[in-house]
């Protein structure tokens, strides 16, 4: 059973910490800024791939720091996900977070997560979060290919008009979510 609880994090409001400049870290890095580009983020790895170098040069917000993992780079940071390939490594970082009571996502390696990074659906103002409990990245993958083919590209309007409807309603919240249900049943 998935007893994960879903959240959507203001990452913008965040100081995250990617351990891991490779491939993982990279695609950690892009899936983050591709959600939140405004998220203040510093990677440490020891080698930084030239993707994320480029990276850097795009978001102001991501400092590159390329030096071997020290428990000094946790200090003042909200979140961390590390994606390097040695496994003492990962372990260490997920130890020192756990000491520090920073959540810490420890890629490919489930035990060790506080979190998991899910699959993302977007459409405007739409965002879906997918996610296998760990068990199927893979499947979460192709699940969020076969949404965005689905849903439609006219969601965004849906979404302003609804918005305005709302704006527009009176009296108390139970009644306007009365009315916004009547308004959305359509949508089944």
């Amino acid at each position: 059973m998935n007893t994960l609880f879903p959240i959507f994090v203001k990452a913008e409001n965040l100081h995250m910490l990617i351990v891991g400049g490779g491939y993982v870290g990279l695609e950690k890095l892009t899936a983050l800024l591709g959600n939140s580009p405004e998220a203040r983020v510093t990677l440490v790895a020891s080698e930084i791939r030239a993707e994320i170098r480029e990276m850097a040069r795009q978001y102001p917000k991501l400092q590159l720091i390329q030096e071997p993992y020290h428990p000094l780079y946790l200090s003042d940071k909200d979140l961390v996900i590390v994606g390097t390939n040695d496994k003492a490594v990962n372990r260490l970082v997920q130890e020192d977070c756990k000491a520090r009571r920073i959540l810490v996502n420890v890629a490919d390696t489930p035990d060790l997560c506080d979190f998991y990074l899910s699959s993302v659906v977007k459409k405007g103002d739409l965002k879906i979060a997918i996610s296998t409990n760990g068990k199927s990245p893979t499947f979460a993958k192709r699940f969020r290919e076969v949404l965005e083919e689905i849903l439609p590209d006219s969601l965004q309007e849906t979404l302003d008009n609804l918005t305005a409807i709302r704006n527009q309603l009176k009296g108390d919240f139970v009644q306007k979510m009365e009315k916004l249900n009547e308004i959305t049943k359509v949508l089944r």
